[in-house]
């Protein structure tokens, strides 16, 4: 066990959790040249074949282990570390190195590693730096067993964990079982990432950021307490320590006791303003827990994640199943469904998507459905039959312009025509709504206003493109601001231009479960905010206690305002005389 220390990171979903920590493997081994004889060259092949034998099997048995652990979805990331070791060209490259410059089998290994782990890390690509990873992690297992260090011990009880990683995938976190998994804290990540958006749907604490600040690594079985609020991660703290977070870990859940009491409540405002406050869900898992919350509806279904852990696209069936069964648990409440949504972090392996230097401002989203209309079809099939299951309404995501709009719509009336003529049950009136989160949407938005049934903001890629700062990255977060007077700006042209058409406004980004903003809302009169269900209740509590007609005569110096900082001190001025914020 190491020892004491504290270390600062990122908070990125708030909780406190205690217990011990499991890492996921992860090692570096320094491998000296070592040059070998052309008689030796046999052995050394022997050697490498032997090193491949063993790692199969242990990570045969690691899969078995930690499917106990973070379930079996998880542990089928392992099939990919096989098939790594089965992959002609990453063992050729050995086998060359081995055959043609004479060298050990663990010397070929590391280069082998090297060169990919460096290719795909130069690219500016999400997914291939993953990949990186995974060639990092097989490699470095293969020259454990060349080199002849000890195993690595897994755990062996059942008991509840930390989960330590360099990085952990949204598609990996979405299967996550909170009953096992107590939180999780990586080296790499932001906490506008999805990564970290899914674990506060989750209600997972998470803490990130910590590459570069550890003087000796984690281990498995040490005692962790984080705190995903503030950010703080201790090892191994003394008893007193333990007992005090142990203190504020109860304290949390008498609030949140507390809070659940107001599921049920209808959700106005002291003078009488009527709000719908929705669930952001990727997953039936998670619309539970959004209606457990008083959730009046679905605001946002990420779909993408349907189409993960897969090796090819859903059929129609298996969407529609989902999402029928999704409409049918909402007994009536809406669903809102964004369609598929993938690219920048969110990649899928089968997908015909190319490599790009820049993927969050590339081949994404709605120009990668436009690009697959059968693809596209086959998902809007399956959500127009699911609304004939409840109260089904569809949007399309980073729509720029009206032609764009028009092309999607297109392709739905295509899908409705077909349905027709096969006689299938299907929601023929369903309405068809957009995403703005791209800056010519929200510049042009009274043009779209007349062609769509509904807006909804997203405001975390909309601030990201309106202040060219990427979300995921560490080094610019600190430009990423929500409370930027252009965002807030584009967002109060958004909705003027929804209100002047008569068409509904919500709003979908992290903003929406911010009580911070709430007076924005309040004074711009958005009356539908969509956000994950751990932050419903708590700002249901500020709403309920919030006045909207001050939020409204504050608006005008709220609007005027030219910096960050101003905004964010009126918000809290604000707040205070409402009740919000505190």
């Amino acid at each position: 066990m190491s020892t004491a220390r504290n270390i600062q990171g990122t908070g990125a979903s708030s909780g406190i959790a205690i217990g011990k920590a499991f890492v996921l493997p992860h090692w570096e081994w320094d491998v000296p040249e070592n040059k070998k004889d052309v008689t030796d060259l046999a052995a050394e092949f022997e050697r490498l074949y032997e090193g491949i034998r063993h790692s199969k099997q242990e990570i045969t048995s690691i899969k078995q282990e930690i499917s106990g652990y973070i379930g079996e979805q998880e542990s089928n990331i392992f099939d990919a570390h096989l098939a790594i070791l089965d992959d002609p060209v990453f063992m050729n490259e050995i086998q060359g190195i081995i055959q043609r410059q004479y060298k050990a089998a663990e010397v070929a290994v590391k280069e082998v590693i090297d060169k990919f782990v460096n290719m795909f890390d130069l690219l500016d690509d999400q997914y291939m730096k993953e990949r990186a990873l995974d060639i990092k992690d097989v490699g470095n297992r293969l020259l454990k067993h060349l080199i002849g260090t000890p195993d690595v011990k897994l755990p062996t009880d059942n008991k509840p964990f930390i989960l330590v990683a360099k990085e952990v995938s949204p598609s990996q976190l979405v299967h996550l079982n909170p009953n096992h998994v107590l939180g999780i804290v990586t080296l790499a990540g932001g906490s506008t990432s999805h990564t970290a958006i899914m674990a506060r749907a989750l209600n997972i604490p998470l803490v990130l950021g910590l590459e570069g600040k550890l003087a000796e690594p984690i281990q498995t079985g040490d005692v962790l307490v984080i705190d995903g609020k503030a950010g703080i991660v201790l090892v191994n703290p003394p008893e007193a320590e333990i007992r005090r977070y142990s203190e504020l870990r109860e304290s949390e859940v008498r609030v949140l006791e507390r809070l659940q009491s107001l599921a049920t409540l209808p959700t106005v405002t002291t003078d009488g303003l009527r709000m719908s406050l929705f669930a952001n869900i990727a997953s039936l898992r998670d619309l539970e827990a959004a209606l457990e919350g008083g959730a009046e509806g679905v605001g946002l279904f990420r779909t993408e994640f349907i189409y993960m852990d897969r090796e090819t696209y859903p059929t129609e069936q298996e969407q529609y199943e989902i999402y029928c069964q999704a409409a049918s648990l909402l007994e009536g409440k809406p669903l809102t469904i964004r369609t598929l949504d993938v690219g920048g972090d969110k990649q899928l392996e089968y997908a015909d998507v190319p490599e790009e230097e820049n993927p969050v401002l590339g081949f994404r989203s709605i120009r990668i459905s436009l690009a697959q209309p059968h693809t596209f079809k086959t998902q809007l099939r399956a959500i127009l039959r699911a609304g004939a299951c409840g109260t089904v309404r569809v949007m399309f995501p980073m729509i720029q312009s009206v032609e764009q709009f028009r092309a999607a719509k297109r392709i739905f009336d295509e899908a409705k025509a077909e349905l027709r003529a096969e006689r299938q049950p299907y929601d023929e009136h369903m309405r068809v709504g957009m995403m703005v989160e791209v800056p010519a949407a929200a510049i042009v938005a009274d043009l779209l206003a007349s062609e769509v049934d509904f807006f909804s903001i997203g405001t975390n890629d909309l601030t990201q493109y309106i202040l060219a700062a990427d979300r995921l990255n560490e080094h610019v977060a600190s430009l990423y601001d929500p409370f930027h007077p252009a965002v807030i700006r584009m967002i109060q042209t958004t909705v003027a231009a929804a209100q002047h058409a008569g068409i509904g406004v919500s709003v979908c980004g992290e903003m929406a479960g911010d009580p911070l903003a709430l007076p924005i809302w309040l004074g711009l009169g958005v009356r539908e905010l969509s956000m994950a269900s751990g932050l419903m209740l708590p700002l249901k509590s500020e709403l309920l206690k919030a006045s909207a007609a001050r939020s409204a005569a504050h608006w005008g110096e709220l609007s005027k305002l030219k910096t960050s900082r101003d905004i964010r001190e009126a918000l809290e001025r604000i707040g205070m005389g409402c009740g919000c914020a505190t």
